[in-house]
């Protein structure tokens, strides 16, 4: 999918893209993907790092300790990012995430896991 935004991508819309699409839209469309952030619940970042791409998401932990989807993020990495070493990248992503979810993290009635 991450292919599919760049500019240089040429548009080849076969069968293989065509029902890749139509699962995604499926999945995101049958039940809430995201739950609406509680300040009151424990919340946790996940993080991962590619060669050339940053992920993180944040979960919240709900009432039967099942933990809900409440946002994510990725991002491609610049030249200069790209030629970072592994555990900068990773402490990149993690500052990144910090920034990104300050709101809902700040005033949060627990600490938060990374």
């Amino acid at each position: 999918m991450h292919n599919l935004v760049r500019k240089d991508w040429k548009c080849d819309w076969t069968e293989k893209q065509k029902k890749v699409f139509k699962e995604l839209k499926k999945r995101f469309t049958k039940e809430p993907v995201l739950a609406a952030p509680d300040l009151d619940l424990r919340k946790r970042i996940k993080v991962d790092v590619l060669d050339y791409i940053i992920g993180k998401v944040l979960f919240m932990e709900c009432e039967n300790r099942q933990q809900r989807l409440v946002a994510y993020l990725s991002k491609s990495l610049n030249k200069t990012e790209k030629n970072y070493e592994i555990h900068d990248k990773e402490m990149l992503v993690v500052i990144k995430g910090l920034e990104n979810w300050k709101y809902l993290l700040e005033d949060a009635k627990f600490k938060f896991k990374i």
